[in-house]
Parts: structure tokens; C-alpha cells; sequence
């Protein structure tokens, strides 16, 4: 039986009461919102080595970090030392989308590996196999995308993308309307082409039921992934966006309908001005379901500084009711992201979702923001240190001022201006 399931029957978890624990709420707050599907409870059933996460609305905003391999670098002991460092900065999840090497060894290590929940991909492991068997990608067969599904949720992944709004008609919206950079989205790129090649629907669209079999045998969250998402702002909000996302709404019912939790994947590159817009669009047709949005990045031209771009897209996404948010590091659109590399993403991402969670009323976001005033307020340093978003940076970074007998940093010393305000009231 689901979470989902159990929900229905009025069964709170224990699952649900980690996860109420964890949260500062009630557990029939999470049942509530389970039955209702604007929050998903992720952990396989057999992934029992991990607490549950639960995502969703009234909760706080979660981030995720993507690792993994890649055909240029297959380095698994680098993948595992990215989770390890992802989850010590503060990553909610990690997803493995590796394309390169064994990736079923790949996932097992790394599920083994994550104290985190663990997602996946599935259809880069069955383009991979194509390739590894010397054939062409589009060769593969609904078969094939079924059985590679079916052993990520025999290894433990606990949520996977799958991007079953990728039909002929939403692609159709998208060729005829004109894009400048099409479908960026390499799993929406394998979908639109096996589609075209082999003159068929989208199997996760056609045979849906199918997938959601095979979710519910786990209890895997599907991630209805955002396959036709725009990669550059031109091409935000489009017809091929909107037309996949009303897909995805009524896949989302049909999942609910069935037991499987579902929550949904969102833009990417979208103007400031329209992320509002966009995460109302999605509730709306998605009926409250839990929104996992990649950034967003309002701006297209910082190479090298897009974990600021998605940390800025990110924030205002979660002030508007963004649920779940997918860092992007510095080296995104440019390489496989390093060690440094994932850190920064996780803790911009973190940065994000924290403002997120005050403009959202979380418990406890605001008041983090109190301490660290406090502390301030009182030249402590190590309470500084300790109320910041990155430690290790802020006592890296610090230098306090000699001149002023440390009440004060190298920035301002006997001119710090809490210092001399202490000075005017007590005369």
C-alpha cells in the first residue's frame, strides 16, 4: 500500500509522523496533505536506510543536487564524493543522471552511498544501453523504457523524471509556434525524436498505466517531467510549455487515481516577471500539486555565476509557492560541475529556499535571521558563525578588527557603527 493509499484510508504513517517530526507540524497535517497530493512523502519501500522527505505545500522548501557522470568523465568515486558533499551543504535530495559508464552500478553505488533521498532519470540508463549495444538510441522499444524504470525502483530510487508530456500535440505547439533554442531537455530531446523515427506516441504517454503499475509496486514519486521547458527567456511560457503542463495536470489525476504520488517539474529559463505567473499557472493546473522547479533563471547571459541567476529565480519561485528547487551550479550550460562546483550550487540553492521559507511563514525561517541580528548586535562571532547559512565560509572569511578590540570586522574597526551606537547611549 502507498502513502497515498494509506492517507485515503485515514492512516497516518510512520513515514508521515517522521516526516510531521522533522517538519514542526502535525501528522495529520501531512496525512491531509498526502490525500489531498499537494504534499508527496518520498522513500522506496525498499530504501528503507534513509528517513522520509516530505514535500510540499506548508513545508519547508526542499533542494535537490544533481550529479553524475557523464560520456567525457566517469569517475564514480568523484560522483560519490559529490554526494557527500552535497548532502554535508544541505541538499534534501540528490539525482543521479548519469550517461556514462555502468549506470545501474552507478545508481546502486550512490543509493548506497546518499543518507538522502535518491532520483533518477531512467531514460538516460536505456539511451545509454542503446549506445553501449551498438545500436542507435531510437531503436530502443517501449519495453525497453518500462524494464529500465522497473529496475530503478527495484534499486531504491525514490523518485524518478519521466517525461510523459512530451506527446506529438505538445511538440506540434512548440514546431509550429518556432522556438530559438527548441527542446533543451535531453530526456525531452530522446522522446520527440524516438517519437518522429519510429512514427508513434510517447509509450510513458501511451501506456501510462503501465508506469503508474510499476510506481505503485515502490511507492516511487513521479516527477512528471518538464521535457519541453524553455532554455533560453525568448522562449519562456510558450504554447508548447502551457499545452504540456495541462498534460501533466491530468496525468498528475490519473496518478492520484491509482495511489502514486505525483509532484511536477517547471521551467527553467523564465523572465522575472513572469515566475509568478508561471508557479500559479502550475497549482492551478496541477490541482495544489508540489511544484520541483529547475532554478528558474531570469537571465541568460551569466555563464559562470547561474547558481547567483537560479538562487535570484529560485527565491522568488519559492515566495509564490515553488516547493521543491533543483540547484544549478556555476558550471552549468559550460561542464560537469567539480566538487567546489556542487557546494556553491547547494548553498545558493539553500540561500533561495531559505528566503523562500520567510516570505512563505515557515516556523523558525525568520527567526534564524533574528539570531544572527542578535549576534551581531553583540560582537559574537562564533554565534555568527554558527547562525549563518555556510559555516565553513563565514569563520573562513572572518577577520575581526584589532583596533577596535575585535568588536567590530577589518571593514569598519573603531568606526563600526553598532559599536559607536553602544558608545551614544551609554554616553
Amino acid at each position: 500500500m502507498t502513502q497515498l493509499m494509506r492517507a485515503r484510508k485515514g492512516f497516518i504513517s510512520q513515514e508521515m509522523k517522521l516526516c510531521a517530526k522533522q517538519e514542526g507540524v502535525a501528522p495529520e497535517y501531512i496525512r491531509d496533505g498526502v490525500e489531498k497530493g499537494t504534499i508527496v512523502v518520498v522513500r522506496n519501500k525498499k530504501h528503507t536506510a534513509i528517513a522520509p522527505l516530505a514535500i510540499g505545500k506548508g513545508l519547508r522548501t526542499k533542494i535537490n543536487a544533481n550529479i553524475g557522470t557523464s560520456q567525457d568523465r566517469v569517475e564514480l568515486g568523484m560522483e560519490l564524493k559529490k554526494v557527500k558533499i552535497s548532502v554535508a551543504a544541505g541538499a534534501d535530495t540528490v539525482m543521479d543522471l548519469s550517461t556514462g559508464g555502468d549506470i545501474r552500478k552507478i545508481r546502486r553505488a550512490i543509493i548506497k552511498a546518499s543518507t538522502v533521498p535518491v532520483g533518477t532519470v531512467p531514460i538516460y540508463q536505456a539511451a545509454a544501453e542503446m549506445l553501449e549495444a551498438k545500436k542507435a538510441i531510437l531503436e530502443m522499444t517501449a519495453e525497453d523504457m518500462f524494464r529500465v524504470i522497473e529496475q530503478n525502483g527495484e534499486d531504491g530510487v525514490d523518485f524518478i523524471t519521466v517525461h510523459c508530456g512530451v506527446t506529438r500535440r505538445s511538440v506540434a505547439c512548440i514546431e509550429e509556434e518556432g522556438r530559438i533554442l527548441g527542446i533543451v531537455s535531453r530526456g525531452g530531446s530522446i522522446i520527440r525524436n524516438w517519437m518522429s523515427f519510429n512514427d508513434r506516441e510517447n509509450p510513458l504517454y501511451d501506456r501510462y498505466d503501465i508506469l503508474l503499475e510499476i510506481a505503485k509496486r515502490y511507492d516511487m514519486v513521479l516527477s512528471l517531467g518538464d521535457g519541453l521547458r524553455p532554455g533560453c527567456l525568448a522562449d519562456a511560457t510558450d504554447r508548447g510549455q502551457v499545452q504540456e503542463l495541462i498534460l501533466l495536470g491530468e496525468l498528475a489525476k490519473r496518478a492520484r487515481g491509482e495511489g502514486v504520488q505525483v509532484m511536477i517539474e517547471g521551467p527553467g529559463h523564465v523572465p522575472i516577471n513572469e515566475i509568478q505567473a508561471n508557479i500559479q499557472l502550475q497549482k492551478s493546473l496541477c490541482d495544489g500539486a508540489p511544484f520541483y522547479v529547475l532554478g528558474p533563471l531570469p537571465t541568460d547571459i551569466a555563464p559562470g555565476y547561474d547558481h547567483i541567476t537560479s538562487a535570484i529565480g529560485g527565491a522568488i519561485a519559492g515566495s509564490f509557492g515553488a516547493d521543491f528547487l533543483c540547484y544549478v551550479t556555476p558550471s552549468e550550460h559550460l561542464r560537469l560541475p567539480t566538487l567546489e562546483d556542487v557546494r556553491e550550487g547547494v548553498i545558493a540553492s539553500k540561500i533561495a529556499a531559505h528566503i523562500a521559507d520567510i516570505a512563505k511563514g515557515i516556523p523558525g525561517a525568520f527567526e534564524k535571521d533574528i539570531m544572527m541580528a542578535r549576534c551581531r548586535k553583540e560582537f559574537d562571532w562564533q554565534g555568527q558563525v554558527k547562525a549563518s547559512i555556510d559555516p565553513e565560509k563565514t569563520e573562513r572569511l572572518l577577520e575581526t578588527s584589532k583596533s577596535a578590540k575585535e568588536e567590530g570586522c577589518t571593514m569598519c574597526g573603531e568606526f563600526c557603527a553598532i559599536k559607536l551606537g553602544k558608545i551614544s547611549r551609554h554616553g
